[in-house]
């Protein structure tokens, strides 16, 4: 959610930036350079997600290292690939891994205890379908997975960045969103949610400046769709609805 939820995917100091950052990159794609998925958050791994770590980290985590993943041999199978950015404490990510086990979820997070806390949800409910990367998104976008190879992209609640001098750090940003459209497959979608209603009236503006990207909600609407059945609501969604705040949901698809 936001950065006042605990489901938030976490947004970083370029300080605390891995030494891939400082390697040559792609021609056209300097961006990459500052635009990062995170900022680290304090927060102590507790002991379940430390053991969750011991147990099935060596089944469900993958290693970053430039170079292709081959995504067939680590999920175990061929299926379609969703990639979700940025996942909290991982609760909706494993309720949409339930409800859709013909996809694959490649899932990263940079937050240990998030890592930790997904990590013993797929061991405990057998969530075959989740890989994690405890790794920036951007650089595993950028160097391990080809374009046109993505069947989805997930990014809920990014950090909002609510101060007006801050903006510049909002993840959604037009180099960034191009990258992932072109990561994405023809038809393959590009799914946004925030309960920031400035930050929704850009994420809009951005796809929508997109020539990769099609917008799928209604022409005669405002822009934005119904909340995707797949997409669960979290505590804190649920509670702020009651209270009367808004949800944004965008889904744009790959021409």
């Amino acid at each position: 959610m936001t950065h006042h939820s605990p489901d938030a995917p976490t947004n970083a100091d370029p300080a605390l930036k891995s030494d891939v950052s400082a390697r040559p990159l792609p021609e056209g794609i300097p961006f990459m350079r500052v635009v990062k998925s995170y900022v680290l958050r304090a927060g102590r791994t507790s002991s379940g997600q430390a053991k969750a770590y011991e147990v099935y980290g060596p089944r469900f985590l993958l290693n970053y290292a430039p170079g292709m993943l081959d995504v067939e041999a680590a999920f175990g199978r061929r299926a379609p690939l969703i990639l979700e950015i940025g996942f909290g404490m991982g609760g909706a990510t494993a309720q949409i891994a339930q409800v859709r086990p013909g996809d694959n979820f490649l899932c990263c997070e940079v937050h240990e205890p998030g890592v930790g806390a997904l990590l013993k949800l797929c061991g405990e409910q057998g969530l075959e379908n989740i890989r994690i990367f405890r790794h920036d998104a951007v650089e595993v976008l950028d160097h391990m997975l080809p374009e046109a190879s993505l069947d989805g992209v997930h990014i809920f609640f990014p950090d909002p960045w609510h101060k007006t001098k801050h903006n510049k750090r909002r993840l959604i940003q037009a180099p960034f969103v191009n990258r992932l459209a072109r990561h994405l497959k023809p038809g393959g979608y590009l799914h946004l949610a925030t309960d920031w209603e400035p930050y929704a009236q850009q994420m809009l503006e951005v796809l929508s400046a997109e020539p990769l990207l099609q917008n799928t909600a209604p022409a005669d609407g405002e822009g934005y769709v119904p909340k995707p059945d797949y997409r669960p609501l979290t505590k804190f969604e649920n509670r702020g609805l009651k209270l009367g705040h808004g949800v944004w949901d965008l889904v744009f698809r790959r021409n």
